[in-house]
């Protein structure tokens, strides 16, 4: 069910308790998902949010666990394209943002910080290459084709969080 009301402050939850908000002053139409928080996109039996304050991967990482979430995982294209479609309604453009993957334990063995098994890539062509030996997290859109790239951690950019129902 749908309803349009206005915001009175940051993630209020209107009298029905359906759907939320997370801008003052605007007027909202919404259907908040019946499993994920406020703010939070469901897509299959995760719950995920585009975050985008610019931080470190270890800092997007803790930010994450901090909703009880982490950097998102995927696991098919067509989970990549929904993400993308995340960001781009958050921001209206294509913008990069860290997911959960990195090989900055051993070098060349990428992981899922959720421990799910990475099994599904979409480096970009000759990605990863660990560029002056200081590239070991992954983040999406890199490049006109819009696929992952490897980056320093320490880089500050948006993020994508992603829990299970």
């Amino acid at each position: 069910m749908n309803f349009v009301y206005r915001c009175t402050r940051i993630t209020s939850v209107n009298e029905t308790s359906l759907s939320c908000c997370l801008s003052i002053g605007e007027w909202y139409l919404v259907k908040k998902s019946p499993s994920c928080p406020c703010g939070w996109t469901e897509y299959y039996n995760q719950c995920f949010i585009y975050v985008a304050k610019p931080m470190s991967w270890a800092q997007a990482e803790i930010n994450c666990q901090s909703m009880n979430a982490n950097l998102a995982s995927m696991q098919s294209l067509e989970e990549y394209q929904m993400i993308q479609r995340l960001i781009s309604d958050a921001i209206q453009q294509d913008g990069p943002a860290w997911i959960g993957a990195s090989d900055a334990i051993k070098e060349k063995f990428w992981f899922w910080s959720d421990g799910t098994p990475l099994k599904y890539t979409n480096w970009c062509t000759g990605q990863p290459d660990n560029f002056q030996y200081n590239q070991n997290c992954a983040y999406v859109n890199w490049s006109d084709k819009k696929c992952w790239d490897d980056g320093g951690c320490e880089s500050v950019i948006p993020s994508v969080c992603a829990k299970k129902i």
